[in-house]
């Protein structure tokens, strides 16, 4: 074994194994999220000017992110994430949870307990029935609205309580018993024995659940009784055992998505990624034969390794995060493709199999590392800016383009150069569709320059015509539920469904499927959105029983979050062209290269948007990722040709930029046409079968794809050109 091989074989086969140790069983190993597997992503809001009976300095955010802990893990949920988000906001996921009003209610309850006595005055209660509560006093009421006129001093809390559990009372209806804490045992002996013959009410969340009349001193234990259901009061149970929360909790986000959705994502990203790998690899060993049978064992251990490095980070795999894998099998192949055409000029330039060989991986080996590191740069802004699936995606691209870098360029080389040995490889026999070209495209840069402009205004036009409709609920707030039926429903029988409980103004749109409808609703506060959602249900599972409705998913965005959301994903457009044009001008030693770039990448931004516009798609977290991804992907075409171009200016010193870029452009532009195809091919798939959540999705990246094909040669280069000559000195 050459001595090159007797350390790169070892650590390809080391790096392999530690791959499949945390890629496999994949069960065990990778976590699906939620909109995979079902369940509940939660936004909350900690309303800390609302703080009962807490000292001043107290972290109240985090004593309500504990309390939530404790409540979701006695709840049951298996591998839940409850994490702080700055000062106010925690973020909750229930994998796996399918009632959400219960969940809801249980993690945004409350639960303060208190006992307090119950003024015998009648004279005082009427005076507060009137609308004068006496000085040391409040009104409650309880579940039937009979009214207590509570007295404020001597009240005790639930911090009093030591546990709580579910027990059979009297009529055998469920009660919550509860058992006091030492000191707690101490302080309500002294109020009961003091209160002898008086009633004493313990109330919960300001509702009176029962008001006894104490008969003796109680130092132990008690008991919480009410109209309860078993299931209630287990909740309850739960409640009181993990403590009140410090503060009000407001659900300012909510994806909640059922598990036939679920397993229906997951079919629909199997097929879609089934697909697109089986046309890479057929196109990839009819074009390049063997050499094509080289980059796909490349592309099956890209994959390992993506799932590898999900198992070891503790990553979920979300279904733009399938999207992203598919989409970096795309780009390893462009880095294979880039290194094959190399070995086609070196083997046309006579030269051997072996010197062909370490020439293509020498001199492809700059325009990879800089395109990949472009994308890495979109990926790693669209992580910090993102949220939920989007981050799923963001990671599953930034592994994939790690992996694709050990794939290209490593493990692929140490496979020729063991095909390479004693005898093994004597040719290297490859298709060619495309050859040497003599086409003058910068001649042709005003006329492109024009229509560019035009199909940028018109995109610019749809963008202003279809105004706030433009965007998803990501962004402008609101409620998003989608209801699945087992036969075709009209559009005017949902309509009028919906009329007979007031929402006949609400949105309606097929989605995908006439079995499948979405329905939306503007931003409101949580009460109202509960109402809303539970009026739609309600009306629609009466109205179309024999259809066998089911609600499959539920999306709610606060107003607030919205427009935090929008900013957020206009910072992370604008930070992620800034960072690249800024490491593409550093990379060539030319601002002009970076700033004609950022040129080329805003235009191929904003005619995918035009685009959806026109079909009237919805911009939102998954578009905002779909557009940083365009803006990757197009930048590594742009690299590669500036990478020839730097080239070539280095050999022909003394020939004018325009006819470098010419002979650049000519050049690569097998390459440029083969990777830009591929990447098509495995986009077709994902818009063909990748289901109607990824459908504007990879629409909008098929336009930009195409759209960067252009944009490579006509603005990215051309621009430059003409720069050059408005600004040569004199």
């Amino acid at each position: 074994m050459p001595t090159s091989l007797r350390w790169r074989v070892p650590l390809a086969l080391a790096v392999i194994l530690v791959a499949c140790w945390f890629a496999f069983p994949l069960d065990k190993r990778i976590n699906l999220g939620l909109d995979l597997q079902g369940g509940m992503h939660l936004i909350l809001r900690v309303d800390t000017s609302k703080t009962p009976n807490l000292s001043p300095g107290v972290d109240v955010t985090g004593v309500a992110l504990e309390i939530i802990r404790n409540r979701v893990d006695q709840f049951g949920v298996r591998e839940p994430v409850i994490q702080r988000q700055g000062t106010e906001h925690i973020l909750v996921q229930l994998p796996g949870v399918t009632d959400r009003e219960r969940a809801l209610k249980l993690i945004g309850r409350t639960a303060l307990l208190e006992f307090k006595l119950v003024s015998d005055d009648s004279r005082l209660l009427n005076q507060a029935l009137d609308g004068t509560v006496p000085d040391g006093y409040v009104l409650a009421e309880d579940d039937a609205g009979a009214s207590y006129l509570l007295e404020q001093e001597d009240s005790l809390t639930g911090g009093i309580l030591a546990d709580a559990w579910v027990a059979a009372g009297p009529m055998g209806l469920p009660e919550v018993n509860f058992r006091l804490t030492r000191d707690g045992a101490r302080a309500f002996g002294r109020l009961t024995g003091a209160n002898i013959n008086r009633r004493l009410a313990i109330v919960l969340d300001g509702v009176v659940q029962s008001a006894p009349v104490i008969q003796s001193r109680i130092t132990d234990q008690g008991q919480i009784t009410g109209q309860f259901t078993r299931e209630e009061a287990g909740d309850l149970a739960v409640v009181l055992r993990a403590g009140a929360l410090p503060a009000p909790i407001v659900v300012e986000e909510e994806r909640t998505v059922g598990p036939t959705l679920g397993r229906d994502s997951i079919q629909a990203g199997l097929r879609a990624s089934a697909l697109g790998g089986l046309l890479v690899v057929l196109f990839m060993v009819g074009y390049y034969r063997l050499a094509g049978l080289i980059s796909v064992i490349g592309l099956a251990l890209n994959m390992l390794f993506i799932l590898g490095g999900l198992g070891y980070f503790g990553a979920t795999l979300t279904m733009p995060g399938i999207a992203g894998m598919i989409l970096t099998l795309g780009m390893a192949v462009d880095g294979n493709i880039l290194i094959y055409e190399r070995m086609r000029e070196e083997l046309r330039a006579n030269k051997p199999l072996s010197l062909a060989v370490a020439a293509g991986y020498q001199k492809a080996a700059s325009a990879i590392i800089d395109s990949n590191i472009t994308t890495l740069v979109a990926a790693l802004f669209l992580y910090w800016f993102g949220t939920g699936p989007i981050r799923g995606f963001a990671t599953t691209l930034s592994i994939g383009i790690l992996a694709s870098f050990f794939t290209v360029l490593f493990v692929s080389r140490v496979i020729f150069d063991i095909l390479l040995g004693p005898g093994r490889l004597k040719t290297l026999r490859m298709m060619q569709l495309i050859g040497q070209t003599k086409f003058d495209f910068i001649g042709k840069r005003w006329m492109c320059w024009s229509l560019s402009l035009l199909a940028i205004l018109l995109s610019l036009g749809a963008f202003l015509w279809r105004g706030d409709a433009r965007y998803g609920i990501d962004f402008t707030g609101g409620t998003l539920q989608e209801y699945r039926f087992s036969q075709p429903v009209e559009a005017e029988d949902l309509r009028a469904s919906l009329r007979k409980v007031g929402l006949g103004n609400a949105i309606i749109q097929n989605f995908g499927a006439p079995t499948e409808w979405l329905i939306r609703t503007p931003a409101a506060d949580e009460a109202q959105t509960i109402e809303v959602t539970n009026r739609t249900r309600e009306a629609i599972y009466a109205d179309f029983a024999r259809l066998n409705p089911e609600q499959v998913r539920i999306e709610r965005v606060g107003p607030t979050v919205g427009k935090i959301l929008q900013q957020k994903a206009a910072l992370a457009i604008l930070w992620s062209l800034v960072g690249i044009m800024l490491y593409v001008a550093v990379r060539f030693r030319h601002f002009d290269f970076g700033l004609a770039g950022l040129v080329a990448l805003a235009h191929d931004v904003i005619l995918p948007v035009g685009a959806l516009c026109v079909i009237r798609g919805d911009i939102d977290l998954t578009i905002v990722a779909a557009l940083l991804t365009i803006a990757g992907y197009s930048i590594n075409d742009t690299i590669v040709i500036y990478d020839r171009v730097r080239e070539n200016m280095r050999l022909n010193r003394r020939m004018p930029l325009a006819q470098i870029i010419n002979l650049s452009v000519n050049e690569t532009l097998s390459r440029t046409i083969l990777t830009s195809s591929t990447a098509l091919i495995v986009v077709l798939a994902l818009y063909l079968v990748g289901g109607e959540v990824l459908r504007s999705f990879s629409f909008v990246l098929m336009v930009g794809f195409l759209s960067g094909i252009y944009s490579t040669v006509y603005i990215a280069t051309a621009l430059v050109v003409s720069w050059r000559k408005m600004f040569k000195p004199a």
